[in-house]
C-alpha cells in the first residue's frame, strides 16, 4: 500500500465514522465518553487540530459542524438529553481514575 492509497483509505473510514455518527444521534455523548473514551467533541477537536496543523483556517464552530452535520447548539437542542444520575456517576469515576 502506498501512502496515498493508506491516506485516502483512513479519510474513507473517517467520512464513514462521522456519518455513522449523524445517523445515530440517539447515542449521546456522555455514553461515548464512558464507553470509549471519546465522543463528537473530541472528533471535531482532533479535526480542528488536524486543520491548525495544515494551515487552514477554520473555528470550532466549523470544526463541529463537520462533525455533527449542523451548528453544534442546533444538535444539543434537537438531539441532546439531560445526563442522568448513572451517566454522570460513571463519567465522574472514569475521571477521578485517571
Amino acid at each position: 500500500m502506498t501512502d496515498q492509497e493508506r491516506l485516502e483509505l483512513e479519510a474513507a473510514a473517517f467520512r464513514s465514522l462521522v456519518q455513522h455518527l449523524r445517523s445515530r444521534p440517539d447515542v449521546q455523548n456522555i455514553d461515548m465518553m464512558n464507553l470509549a473514551g471519546f465522543c463528537r467533541n473530541c472528533l471535531s477537536k482532533w479535526f480542528k487540530a488536524a486543520a491548525d496543523d495544515s494551515g487552514v483556517a477554520i473555528t470550532p464552530d466549523q470544526a463541529r459542524e463537520e462533525i455533527y452535520g449542523m451548528p453544534y447548539a442546533d444538535w444539543k437542542a434537537k438531539y441532546q438529553k439531560e445526563a442522568t444520575a448513572e451517566q454522570l456517576a460513571a463519567m465522574n469515576n472514569k475521571t477521578s481514575k485517571g
